[in-house]
């Protein structure tokens, strides 16, 4: 029997890209522009959807990050919340990311979650999501969020996650614009749209 596996890594790009980076990003706007530039070359590069995320440590640290990979990789959960977690969760060696006594951790995120990222940021173990362009402005131009609970930045903070909204939201938003009008794929359950 054929043994199975799954792998998958970030663009090339995207080290050469962090490596002119600084090691923190002490402010919380740092931080959402560098989750909008990875969402911004992402599509520039044309190696994925036009979404960025990355997780901090307490002191602004860069732990990882993550672009959406669906398309490069042929995997619905590819998406840049899940991939900057699992590389979080990777590089720590836990899945908890924020384990007892471990320390604070952000996951920022250059739009709100969909269905299935809302699902593992409540499991990943981060304390806060910073989030940049709205689950409305990812629909605007097409894209299936999901069935989200209408209220689920109450539920991740009734659980113990802050969620902190439109940090920088012009710019998030401008990003998917783009991606809109190059032409980009809409990838919805069941069906594929281009724009």
């Amino acid at each position: 029997m054929e043994k199975y596996g799954f792998r998958f890594q970030l663009p090339a790009w995207v080290e050469t890209f962090l490596a002119g980076m600084p090691l923190a990003f002490p402010e919380m706007e740092s931080r959402m522009e560098l989750a909008i530039e990875l969402a911004r070359r992402n599509v520039g590069e044309k190696t994925g959807g036009p979404f960025g995320a990355a997780v901090f440590d307490g002191e602004g640290v860069l732990v990882s990050c993550g672009v959406n990979l669906v398309e490069s990789h042929n995997c619905s959960v590819l998406h840049a919340e899940v991939v900057a977690i699992a590389l979080a969760q990777q590089r720590l060696g836990r899945y908890d990311i924020g384990a007892a006594g471990s320390g604070f951790f952000e996951l920022v995120a250059s739009t709100e979650p969909c269905a299935m990222c809302f699902g593992a940021v409540h499991w990943s173990g981060v304390a806060r999501l910073v989030c940049g362009a709205r689950d409305q402005d990812a629909r605007a131009i097409g894209f299936d969020e999901g069935p989200k609970l209408p209220d689920w930045s109450a539920a991740l903070e009734k659980n113990g996650i802050e969620v902190v909204r439109d940090v920088l939201r012009a710019e998030a938003a401008e990003v998917l614009r783009r991606y809109q009008a190059e032409g980009g794929t809409l990838y919805n359950a069941g069906r594929t749209l281009s724009t």
